[in-house]
């Protein structure tokens, strides 16, 4: 059975809507998959601030901006589909939405983006609200991509994402996964109050110098204390800047050395609860797998343990959170579980 599925994806980056057109084929429970057109299209910066803030809106105003967010995912699924002449090509959108408050402790996970509204732009059927069904099971609904890690990705023992949020799906036979560490939200940040985008390749962060103390308090952050299954929300990198802003660190790339420092500790603290016999792979993407800094450090700290860092091709590093949708959404189609709680 072959399944043509746009998937959308707003992640903790809060840098744009990731598009996914991927055929998704299932013979004989085998799971393979094509992503044929993809492209991210950038939030301006209007839409970015209320994305960040949604969640202190008062309600009329939340409510207000979750439909608005929907229509304008609706239209750039149009243009999408219009840009790649995929009309009457797609079965349906899986849509995963912006989260903007998690709390699974609660119970509660929330992402705006009216389903309903993409329906009625586009003209497709529309499945939305992906994470809340592994909430009501007693998981955390973060990570939202294990499931397709396991399906999409068993060779590797590691997928390892780099998000705004660092997260990791262990592929052995009970796959487990859960939220590290805040990654590119926190380098962003600082990156950004240097007057750039983000730290392209790194460059900035290797030429600092990590700051032992500063990442001695990051280490040591309670969250990190605790094993998985666990996730994060968005806010938790507040945390980390605070200790930065609170310490004596003025330099920019001493601050951003010291970042990839933590980030990569945490990784491998993380991965070290789930060791392999054999020398095993770790499948790395999201934005930070363009970070030569970092990877290059994390395959040093890795290849100790005997794990090779993969960097897939650049689709796959891009929108492989948006394939995850697509799948997820196929699952749900075919009224079968399409989470791993």
């Amino acid at each position: 059975m072959i399944y043509n599925v746009i998937g959308l994806m707003s992640g903790s980056s809060h840098d744009g809507l990731d598009i996914a057109f991927a055929e998704i084929t299932n013979v004989r429970n085998d799971w393979t998959f094509e992503i044929k057109h993809a492209a991210c299209i950038p939030f301006e910066k209007e839409m970015e601030q209320q994305l960040r803030h949604a969640a202190t809106l008062p309600v009329p105003e939340f409510l207000k901006l979750h439909t608005a967010f929907g229509r304008w995912t609706g239209q750039q699924v149009i243009e999408f589909i219009e840009t790649n002449a995929l009309y009457h090509k797609v079965h349906f959108v899986a849509s995963h939405g912006h989260t903007v408050f998690h709390d699974p402790e609660s119970k509660t996970s929330v992402q705006i983006g009216d389903g309903a509204s993409i329906s009625g732009i586009t003209g497709l059927p529309t499945i939305t609200d992906l994470r809340n069904a592994d909430i009501a099971l007693a998981g955390q609904g973060a990570p939202i991509v294990p499931i397709a890690d396991h399906k999409f990705f068993s060779d590797f023992k590691y997928c390892l994402n780099i998000g705004g949020i660092c997260n990791v799906t262990i592929n052995d036979a009970a796959p487990v996964a859960f939220d590290i560490a805040p990654a590119n939200q926190v380098l962003d940040y600082f990156a950004q109050k240097a007057g750039q985008a983000f730290d392209e390749n790194g460059a900035l962060a290797a030429q600092g110098k990590v700051a032992d103390t500063v990442l001695n308090d990051l280490n040591t952050l309670a969250y990190y204390q605790t094993e998985g299954p666990k996730s994060l929300a968005n806010d938790y990198s507040q945390q980390l800047i605070s200790i930065i802003e609170n310490s004596n660190i003025a330099n920019t790339a001493d601050i951003l050395a010291t970042l990839v420092a933590h980030i990569v500790f945490q990784i491998a603290r993380a991965i070290d609860r789930y060791p392999d016999a054999t020398p095993a792979r770790m499948l790395v993407t999201g934005g930070g797998a363009f970070n030569s800094f970092l990877i290059a450090k994390l395959s040093a700290t890795l290849q100790q343990r005997a794990i090779e860092v993969v960097i897939p091709e650049e689709n796959i590093v891009k929108y492989k959170e948006a394939l995850a949708m697509a799948f997820i959404g196929v699952l749900r189609w075919r009224e079968e579980e399409n989470v791993l709680s």
